[in-house]
């Protein structure tokens, strides 16, 4: 990546742009820092670099990626739109197939260009390793690790990029997963069983040998979004980041693992995982807006720090929506819908509301051919990409249902929903351990509503005719507005996160009586 595609660089084009605040007087990152960064969020705040933390040198960045719009930025784009055509492009890599005629296959002919521009290449003088501290040099305490939560159990790293290599194939796996600090030169490491670190922890265990690992803390927002992508395309996770920045991610090799990390990263963390040798961890607030458990998890021993001079520190923070993290989503929806249509045809579009967590519950709109379709649907959404193994909640919707207008969405519901017929309940599925509405942890049900008209076989009796005005009385309205005196009065947008929680609720009951 060229010199601007740091972290440095990003808080250079927010300043510039009028959407960093720098805060020169002293504040605690223990719970203090935190609840200024989420008041901030929360009203659409400009990013936050805190420049007098107490306990520590370090300056910290956080609300980088609170907007959407700072999201697209990190991402070098300028409208949503941009998005969606990226996900067209990742879509011809997701199930490559023979072009059908000769502009598809200049498509493609591009796309594979891009993977060429995309390849990483190595920095044989990095800026993270200006300064190298080693052995009884490290001390994690030097680091403005945060505790955003009076429960928290301790400090931990959020936005770092975990970095393990498969012992086998030596195939690296790029995640954002966090750490608690335990001591001065040990973290355990929180992840699911199916995520690629604990698959190579696994092998390394089968092995009988350490596994290594690096944590990469302070780079730009673009490779967190990459490492946050969870596509089944068989790319590593770094010429996958190309991809999205359009020119390769130039890699540093670690001092005493065999491992490579971003070679602009503000501080990397080089380390060993011993299989079996685990420390409780936790409990922590959630994204679910609750705290989490305790559990068993691996410890790394940290062996070696490396840093850039003067480092900046970037981190966030876990909670009830709105925070970062969902708005990465946000724009990752956009990103995998081409993806979908390719797998699921008929989907016109799909939605993953913010205050639904932004992957819990889906709306997806098709367009429907024939009965049984939306359960089709449904059941493909669930398999389609691996985050969508977590979402409880799959309404099918008419194509000519507004899915991002919760109006629209709840009328569906309540006029073309008979609860005995149209709710599928998949019981006793794998399911998110955060979840704490599933009776059993890790395991929990998912529910579908088909909220589409009913077609053949699907109804037994005739349905009412649905009512609909004219398209040139509708147009001849449209003409006459400003005579009427009525140009100020319109129907304003509606806002895409006015359901999440609620209708959430709503399905958690009719998921119950189905059960019941």
């Amino acid at each position: 990546m060229g010199s601007r595609r740091d972290l440095r660089g990003f808080l250079e084009l927010l300043e510039q742009r009028g959407q960093l605040r720098r805060i020169s007087a002293p504040v605690d990152p223990d719970l203090e820092l935190s609840a200024i960064a989420d008041r901030v969020l929360g009203c659409g705040g400009p990013a936050l670099l805190f420049e007098n933390v107490i306990g520590s040198t370090m300056p910290v960045a956080v609300n980088l990626m609170g907007t959407v719009e700072r999201v697209l930025w990190s991402m070098g784009m300028e409208r949503a739109e941009e998005l969606e055509q990226l996900g067209e492009r990742l879509a011809l890599l997701q199930q490559p197939r023979p072009p059908k005629g000769a502009q598809e296959a200049l498509r493609f002919g591009s796309v594979l260009l891009d993977l060429l521009k995309a390849k990483p290449d190595l920095d044989l003088l990095p800026p993270c390793h200006q300064q190298v501290f080693r052995g009884e040099q490290v001390n994690l305490d030097a680091l403005p690790l945060l505790r955003p939560w009076p429960g928290d159990a301790g400090r931990i790293i959020t936005l770092g990029l975990v970095i393990t290599k498969d012992p086998q194939t030596g195939t690296p796996n790029v995640g954002v997963y966090r750490l608690q600090q335990q001591s001065l030169n040990t973290m355990t490491v929180h992840w699911l069983s199916v995520r690629g670190g604990a698959r190579h922890l696994r092998k390394a265990a089968e092995l009988g040998k350490p596994l290594e690992i690096a944590v990469a803390i302070g780079v730009h927002p673009l490779l967190v979004m990459a490492a946050a992508t969870p596509i089944p395309v068989q790319l590593s996770e770094w010429l996958f980041a190309g991809l999205y920045a359009g020119e390769g991610v130039r890699l540093a090799k670690c001092k005493t693992v065999d491992l490579e990390v971003p070679s602009h990263s503000e501080v990397v963390l080089e380390g060993t995982i011993t299989p079996g040798e685990v420390l409780p961890d936790g409990p922590f607030g959630d994204h679910m807006g609750f705290y989490g458990g305790v559990e068993d998890s691996p410890l790394v021993r940290i062996q070696c720090v490396t840093q850039r001079r003067d480092p900046i520190y970037f981190t966030t923070f876990s909670g009830r929506p709105p925070k970062e993290d969902a708005m990465l989503a946000i724009a990752l929806n956009r990103i995998y819908t081409p993806i979908l249509r390719q797998q699921i045809p008929e989907i016109v579009d799909f939605f993953l509301p913010m205050e639904g967590l932004s992957y819990k519950l889906a709306v997806i709109a098709i367009d429907k051919a024939y009965p049984g379709q939306a359960r089709r649907a449904a059941m493909a959404f669930w398999s389609a990409l691996p985050q969508f193994t977590y979402t409880k909640f799959v309404v099918v919707v008419d194509k000519a249902i507004n899915i991002r207008d919760p109006r629209q969405v709840i009328w569906a519901i309540s006029a073309l929903v008979d609860p005995q017929r149209d709710l599928m309940v998949v019981e006793n599925t794998p399911f998110d351990t955060l979840d704490f509405a599933s009776e059993q942890l890790g395991l929990g049900g998912r529910l579908a509503i088909d909220a589409t008209t009913k077609v053949g076989p699907e109804r037994n009796h005739p349905w009412g005719e649905p009512l609909a005005r004219p398209a040139e009385l509708e147009a001849r309205l449209d003409g006459r507005w400003a005579e009427l005196g009525l140009a100020d009065v319109g129907q304003s947008d509606p806002d895409p996160a006015l359901f999440g929680y609620a209708l959430e609720q709503v399905l958690q009951r009719l998921a119950a009586g189905a059960r019941g």
